[in-house]
């Protein structure tokens, strides 16, 4: 079997990504469709061992293809999948757009997988927090149940776009070598973490008091463990890191019985999870070891202030299996390739 692959977004970091890791999977491509902005028109995206031109959007025949990855913006997104749906393709949207649709498949391939049946044609993957925050959770749930979980990240700066990270660098630069630099409208990432990340909606005093991406962890976290009652308080942090992010997490078990060996048996057993679990020797869960991994590292497990409760810490590649990854695993789950 060889498929006609299209990505919506192949110049952006995640259909960069994307690329990288189908052919380090060994993912069945006939033949390629690289397709992105106009400003990107006319270059070349390297994959197996040739050159394939990117295309303009209009006139590249996606809906031809035997599946599209979408990673080029939400907005897009939404404009692009009625028309790709009424023709041959199955979809794996990397974007906001449809992940709350309830038409539309949230999946996390070793958590909720069951529910990507050959039905279904557009499947959307979760927030690159959440991906990696609901793998980790999930074995605890269904071991002991939750009632509660508080989380605060540490997002690479990366996850905002190449942009940021180019940016990243500049300041960095700019700062070692003694430069001031000069104030902007953004605070700068380097040296920094902001406590901001995602839309702010200037509704309600609630909700002008909670950014985009928590309302994402909690929303799509809930959405995939199918628990719209579960409690997610979730702070999100830019931090000057280059790739891969990290969260400290505190989880409330619904068995207050739980001992701190099951959880850690639980979280060792988990598909999708490396344990690095030893503070003695040194061996943590950190973004820079997580980088260009597949696995979330977990580590630092112990018990917080009351029964039931562990708190744990973990790192994991969001470009990665926070994006690329995931997407490509959905698609290997429908066409049988994994």
């Amino acid at each position: 079997m060889r498929l006609r692959v299209g990505i919506v977004g192949a110049t952006g970091a995640v259909g960069e990504e994307l690329l990288a890791v189908m052919e380090q999977r060994g993912f069945p491509v006939g033949e390629l469709v690289p397709t992105a902005s106009e400003r990107s028109v006319g270059r070349a995206v390297r994959f197996a061992g040739r050159e394939w031109p990117v295309l303009p959007l209009e006139g590249a025949r996606l809906d031809e293809c035997d599946l599209v990855f979408l990673s080029a913006g939400a907005s897009i997104s939404r404009a692009l999948a009625p028309k790709l749906l009424a023709g041959r393709p199955r979809l794996y949207d990397n974007t906001s757009a449809f992940r709350l649709d309830p038409k539309v498949a949230l999946v996390v391939p070793e958590v909720n997988g069951h529910r990507l049946t050959p039905a279904i044609r557009h499947a959307a993957v979760a927030n690159c927090t959440a991906i990696l925050l609901v793998l980790a959770l999930a074995p605890l749930e269904r071991a002991f149940g939750l009632d509660r979980v508080v989380v605060s990240t540490y997002q690479a700066v990366s996850g905002g776009g190449r942009r940021a990270l180019e940016r990243l660098k500049d300041e960095l630069r700019r700062e070692l070598a003694g430069e001031v630099l000069p104030a902007g409208a953004s605070p700068p990432f380097a040296f920094n973490c902001i406590p901001s990340i995602g839309e702010i909606d200037p509704g309600d005093d609630v909700a002008a008091r909670t950014t985009g991406e928590e309302k994402k962890v909690g929303d799509e976290v809930r959405r995939i463990l199918e628990r719209p009652d579960l409690s997610i308080v979730a702070t999100c942090v830019r931090v000057p890191v280059l790739r891969a992010h990290s969260e400290s997490v505190l989880v409330e078990l619904r068995d207050r019985e739980a001992r701190l060996d099951d959880v850690i048996a639980a979280l060792r057993d988990a598909a999708g999870i490396e344990l690095r679990d030893d503070l003695a020797r040194g061996v943590l869960p950190m973004p820079r070891l997580a980088a260009g991994g597949d696995l979330v590292q977990v580590g630092r497990i112990r018990p917080a202030d009351r029964p039931g409760c562990f708190t744990f810490f973990l790192a994991g590649d969001q470009l990665r299996k926070g994006a690329a990854l995931t997407a490509v695993q959905l698609a290997e789950l429908q066409f049988g390739t994994g």
